[in-house]
C-alpha cells in the first residue's frame, strides 16, 4: 500500500474537496443564471439564501476541517494515502453524493433549489478545500506539526 507523509495528506484532502466544492458550485451558478431573468426580488431572495446556506455549511465545514487536520497530525510518519479522511468522513461524502445525485434526478426539485442551495454547499465545500491546501502553504513555513494553521 501507498504510503504518505502528513503533507500529502493535506493535499489530497484540499484537492477532493476543492474539486467537490467547484463542480457543485457550477451547477448552482448554471441554475442562478437560468432564474436571474424572471424578478430582480427573485434573484436577491436567491442569493441571500445562498448565503444563508453557505454560511450553516461552513461552520460545518470548518469543524470538519479541524478534526480532520488533528488526526492527521497525530498519524505517524508515513500512513496510507486513503487515510486522509476516517471512515466517517467517506461515508459522508458518498451520502451527500448519493442525495445529491438522487434530488437532480428523481426529485425533479425547482431550478431555484438549486441555484440557492448548491451556490451555498459549493462555496462552503470550496473553503474547506482552501483551508486543506493552506496547510501545507503553512507547513513550509514551520518546523513542528502543531504549528500547522
Amino acid at each position: 500500500m501507498l504510503k504518505v507523509k502528513k503533507p500529502i495528506l493535506f493535499l489530497l484532502a484540499g484537492i477532493l474537496w476543492l474539486a467537490a466544492g467547484v463542480n457543485i458550485l457550477r451547477i448552482g451558478i448554471e441554475s442562478m443564471i437560468s432564474v436571474f431573468k424572471p424578478a430582480k426580488l427573485l434573484t436577491w431572495i436567491l442569493v441571500g439564501a445562498a448565503l444563508l446556506v453557505f454560511t450553516g455549511f461552513h461552520f460545518m465545514f470548518t469543524a470538519m476541517v479541524r478534526r480532520h487536520k488533528k488526526r492527521i497530525l497525530g498519524y505517524e510518519e508515513k500512513v496510507s494515502v486513503f487515510r486522509f479522511m476516517d471512515v466517517k468522513g467517506y461515508l459522508i461524502m458518498a451520502f451527500m453524493m448519493g442525495l445529491g445525485i438522487t434530488l437532480r434526478v428523481f426529485a425533479k426539485l425547482p431550478t431555484k433549489f438549486f441555484a440557492s442551495f448548491y451556490n451555498g454547499l459549493g462555496a462552503a465545500l470550496s473553503v474547506a478545500g482552501i483551508r486543506f491546501l493552506w496547510m501545507i502553504v503553512t507547513w513550509k513555513r514551520t518546523t513542528s506539526d502543531s504549528a500547522v494553521a
